[in-house]
């Protein structure tokens, strides 16, 4: 088995990516890897924005996307700095595609020995009907793919 030096972690910034995160951070502790933190916006959410700025003189698109961009990369660091793991090589990217196509994009990019993500994700409704991007990514990622699940606490 080869070194794993670089971990992707997927967070979609949902409220299970903190856990995520700090799973991936964790991970990159024990073995001494460089973390990336990897956050795809979904190429159909910037079409609707499109659609939307069209018919609205007032809205500009770029400025729109650029803020959306910053409050991401702000929202990509607030979860960093939760996981307590900035002392560890951490790297942010943020593309914006088809999230499954994307993440495989970026693990070749990027030469990535271990992706973490989370089962769940923002929207369930999607999943059923467009499959999630997990399970697309279980079938096609080239490196290992760790799970994070959210625990279920019986009462």
């Amino acid at each position: 088995m080869s070194k794993i030096s670089k971990i992707l972690v997927a967070v979609d910034l949902s409220k299970y990516s903190a856990k995520t995160v700090q799973f991936a951070a964790d991970v990159a502790d024990g073995l001494n890897g460089e973390l990336i933190v990897v956050n795809v916006v979904n190429q159909r959410d910037v079409k609707a924005m499109q659609k939307i700025a069209q018919g609205i003189e007032q809205v500009s698109l770029g400025n729109f996307l650029e803020h959306r961009e910053e409050e991401r990369y702000r929202q990509m660091q607030a979860l960093i700095d939760e996981a307590s793991c900035s002392q560890r090589p951490i790297k942010k990217v943020l593309r914006t595609g088809i999230p499954f196509v994307e993440l495989l994009e970026t693990v070749k990019n990027e030469n990535v020995d271990l992706v973490v993500m989370g089962t769940k994700g923002r929207n369930n409704v999607a999943n059923i009907l467009l499959g999630s991007t997990a399970e697309k990514m279980f079938r096609h990622c080239p490196v290992p793919l760790l799970s994070v699940r959210e625990k279920h606490h019986r009462k």
